[in-house]
């Protein structure tokens, strides 16, 4: 294969009329000037700087470990505002709590016994016995209700014709919702 030699003193260059260039599309445009490469020296150089592709100057090793060492410093710097902050966090929740202790044993001093603290115990609702709280969602569609779905675990639905037989026994086998009478 031969490759193609070009003498570049024997090429014809033509100068870029700027009224034709202005009136042709994008594309035109691009084939005319992808393959160039442009000068500082071109008279239209500023117009075009922001389409070309300049390459950042290497930075030295100096201005690299200066950029390090900021990196490092704020990094530090944003650590210790943090650990700061953390510390002030904890010893005001420290502070409170003990103001809440000492204010218990103050409440015991003057009255003789302690507050009396309510708290939800979810033990007691889960377990079975006298005092479970049982909450069921009832939705009615009015007077003269035959009887209701019951949903599991506590939901029911309340409708004024009774399903029929094969209705109910596909409903409990399918989807064990069981039919209670009201009547």
């Amino acid at each position: 294969m031969t490759e193609l030699k070009r003498d570049w003193r024997k090429i014809k260059y033509y100068p870029v009329s700027m009224e034709k260039l202005e009136q042709a599309s994008m594309k035109e445009a691009a084939y005319l000037i992808a393959p160039m490469n442009i000068g500082e020296d071109y008279e239209y150089f500023d117009k075009v700087k922001h389409l070309l592709i300049i390459p950042e100057p290497h930075k030295s090793i100096e201005e690299l470990k200066q950029e390090l060492d900021e990196k490092f410093e704020k990094l530090i710097e944003q650590y210790k505002r943090n650990s700061y902050a953390s510390k002030l966090t904890t010893e005001r929740n420290y502070d409170w709590n003990f103001d809440k202790i000492i204010g218990n044993f103050e409440y015991a001093k003057e009255h003789g016994r302690f507050k009396e603290t309510y708290t939800l115990d979810f033990s007691k609702l889960i377990a079975t016995g006298s005092n479970v709280v049982s909450f069921t969602t009832q939705y009615r569609v009015g007077d003269g209700e035959v009887g209701y779905w019951s949903i599991q675990p506590n939901i029911q639905v309340y409708l004024k014709k009774k399903p029929n037989m094969i209705v109910r026994f596909f409903t409990k086998f399918l989807l064990n919702f069981e039919w209670e009478n009201r009547k």
